[in-house]
């Protein structure tokens, strides 16, 4: 779950561990190609640009990302991706925003639906629970990695919203045109950065707990699995012990 919460952190440690796996590629792949269908130069493309800048986080070879946007474009065969956003909700009325990237629009919805029944969910209608969130370019990095007054100096002067206290990492939040402005200012500075994107913050968090709080979790963790998946977004948040003993 990507937003303005503890369980943001937690949900980068995991992609970690995705792409030491392979699956972080095909995930930024299909991004790319996406991205890649409103024009293939990223320095007038700022959603390639980002694309690509998570590829190479990832060690992605350079040949794969040339392929990935000249499907995109259409130069190469492949390229017939949709891309699909979920609205619902899950345990105690969380809300639930999900990303998808599929070739086949049918068996992916059906899927979905059946990874929110089964786990205690349900799906909403289109602007059921997107208004409840906001696109915001979205930069976590650990404590350890930088204070807090040198930070906000940084991510404020190159034109960041807002700098918050996400328990273990800093969040810095910025409106989406200026996220790349951003990223570069703190990379300049040497601070490394746990993840960087533009997001669907939350505005305002749900507090859970107990069973309600893992069953929530249980269908963050089930939806992420899904092949088709993007990314989750949600504006649950939990009790930062609470978090540790169910991780």
């Amino acid at each position: 779950m990507s937003g303005h919460s503890k369980w943001a952190t937690i949900k980068h440690k995991k992609a970690a561990l995705d792409a030491k796996r392979g699956k972080a590629f095909t995930r930024i792949i299909k991004e790319i190609m996406i991205a890649a269908r409103q024009g293939g130069d990223p320095d007038m493309n700022p959603r390639l640009r980002t694309a690509i800048t998570a590829a190479k986080a990832v060690s992605m070879p350079a040949e794969n990302i040339k392929r990935a946007i000249m499907r995109g474009t259409g130069e190469l065969e492949g390229g017939q991706i949709d891309e699909i956003v979920f609205e619902g909700y899950g345990p105690g009325g969380a809300a639930v925003l999900v990303k998808v990237a599929t070739d086949n629009r049918n068996r992916t919805v059906s899927e979905i639906r059946h990874v929110f029944t089964k786990n205690g969910g349900n799906l909403g209608e289109l602007g059921s629970v997107s208004w409840m969130f906001e696109r915001k370019g979205q930069i976590l990095i650990e404590k350890d990695k930088a204070g807090e007054d040198q930070l906000m100096t940084i991510a404020l002067d190159a034109g960041a919203d807002d700098l918050r206290d996400d328990g273990d990492s800093w969040e810095v939040l910025s409106r989406p045109e200026a996220h790349d402005a951003v990223l570069q200012a703190i990379q300049n500075a040497g601070i490394a950065t746990v993840s960087a994107e533009v997001a669907m913050v939350p505005k305002n968090l749900l507090k859970l707990d107990g069973k309600t709080a893992q069953g929530m979790m249980r269908l963050s963790d089930a939806l992420e699995e899904h092949d088709d998946v993007q990314n989750v977004y949600s504006n649950f948040d939990v009790d930062e012990k609470e978090l540790e003993a169910l991780a």
